[in-house]
Order: structure tokens, then C-alpha cells, then sequence
């Protein structure tokens, strides 16, 4: 049992190591698929040797264990790796930030303020439709995904005014985007006013930044 357990954490490390290159960056990343098939592995095979039985039936039940929960976790790192680059492709060049987090498989799309609304309203600018267009194309291409859309203000201001100001704009976007056929259950609004800044709110350009919607797509569960 400690052999096979053994081999499947090496697989797993060997199989979570694996990398690519960033074709937006030029920098190597994990692959979630070969970090999903990995962990996975090691899961199915620690739960299948755990569960009792003489030294060939352990096995047996490990090695199904590893290709159950490998080929699970691989399935769930494929889903947001070729969503993440099919966002990429779609909203690359539009001033929209493309994130995706290597360890959750998160993906968040950072949509500054100053080219989604005019300043102080939570009307969204006619030219970036088109942007939420593509967003929504691919969101309801992976539809097994929940999505949370969150705005955010810089500091300037009272922060009752900013927290609902957020707040409007994080509905606009969701509206829109169910307005183009994306489940509504699936979408979740919250303004968080001037809070979780990511600039300097003493300067224009942190300023600038601070004023932003982040549309979050979180794996299937």
C-alpha cells in the first residue's frame, strides 16, 4: 500500500508540473488540466487504498480511484484553461484585463471604469457593448460556471455614495449580460464601493484604477 501510494503522489507531482507558454505573456504556466489530473489521481488512489480489503483488492480499487478523480480534476482544469483562452482571444486588445488564478482556476475580467461608464453613473457606454457581447458569447459557451460581478469605486466621495454607486453598476453589467442570454442564476451583483482598492488612492492613475468592474467566473463545483 505505501508503494502505490507512493507512485501516485510521484504521478501527481510529475503530472502537476507540467507547463505551457503563455501566448499573451511569454511566460510558462501550469496547465489546470495537468494539475487537475494530478491531484486528482492522488486523491482517487489515497481513497481507493484507504478503503479496506486484502492487498489486490486495495489495488484494484486505488487504481480506479486514481482514474475516477484524475480524469475529474483533469475535465474541470480543461473546462477553465479553454475558457480562459477563448476570453483571451475575445477580448484581446479591448482594455479588459484577463486573470486567471493558477491555483483555483478563478478567472476575473478587470473592466476599468473609465471605459465602461462616464464618470459617476452606472450607465453603461455604448461602445462597450460590444465587449460585453464577446464576454456573454462565452460565458454562455461555459455555462457550467457561477459568475460574480463586482464593482468598485475609488475613494473620493462620501462612501454611502460610492457603495451604491458600485453597486449600480455591478447590476448593470449583470443585467446586460443576462440581457444577451446568460442564466441569471448563475449571476451574483455586489458593490463594494471603495474597499479591496488595487491603487493608490492618493494619485490619478491609483485612482483610476480603484474605479473598476470585475466579473469573476468561478469553476464548476
Amino acid at each position: 500500500m505505501r508503494l502505490l501510494l507512493s507512485a501516485a503522489i510521484c504521478g501527481a507531482v510529475a503530472l502537476s508540473g507540467c507547463t505551457t507558454q503563455d501566448p499573451y505573456t511569454g511566460q510558462s504556466r501550469t496547465s489546470k488540466t495537468a494539475e487537475g489530473a494530478g491531484i486528482g489521481a492522488l486523491a482517487g488512489a489515497v481513497l481507493g487504498a484507504a478503503t479496506g480489503g486484502n492487498a489486490e483488492q486495495r489495488r484494484k480499487r486505488a487504481l480506479e480511484g486514481a482514474a475516477l478523480f484524475g480524469v475529474a480534476g483533469a475535465g474541470v482544469g480543461a473546462y477553465m484553461d479553454n475558457q480562459d483562452k477563448k476570453l483571451r482571444e475575445r477580448l484581446q486588445g479591448v482594455g479588459v484585463g484577463v486573470n486567471k488564478d493558477p491555483n483555483t482556476g478563478v478567472i476575473t475580467l478587470v473592466m476599468p471604469g473609465n471605459i465602461t461608464f462616464p464618470t459617476a453613473q452606472s450607465s453603461i457606454k455604448a461602445d462597450f457593448y460590444p465587449v460585453l457581447d464577446a464576454v456573454s458569447d462565452v460565458l454562455k459557451e461555459y455555462s457550467k460556471t457561477s459568475i460574480t460581478v463586482a464593482g468598485y469605486t475609488d475613494s473620493v466621495g462620501r462612501p454611502a455614495a460610492n457603495l451604491a454607486l458600485s453597486q449600480d453598476r455591478a447590476n448593470a453589467v449583470a443585467g446586460y449580460l443576462q440581457s444577451r442570454g446568460v442564466d441569471g442564476n448563475r449571476l451574483q451583483a455586489v458593490g463594494y464601493g471603495a474597499s479591496n482598492y488595487i491603487g493608490d488612492n492618493g494619485s490619478d492613475v491609483g485612482r483610476a484604477k480603484n474605479r473598476r468592474v470585475e466579473v469573476v467566473i468561478n469553476p464548476p463545483a
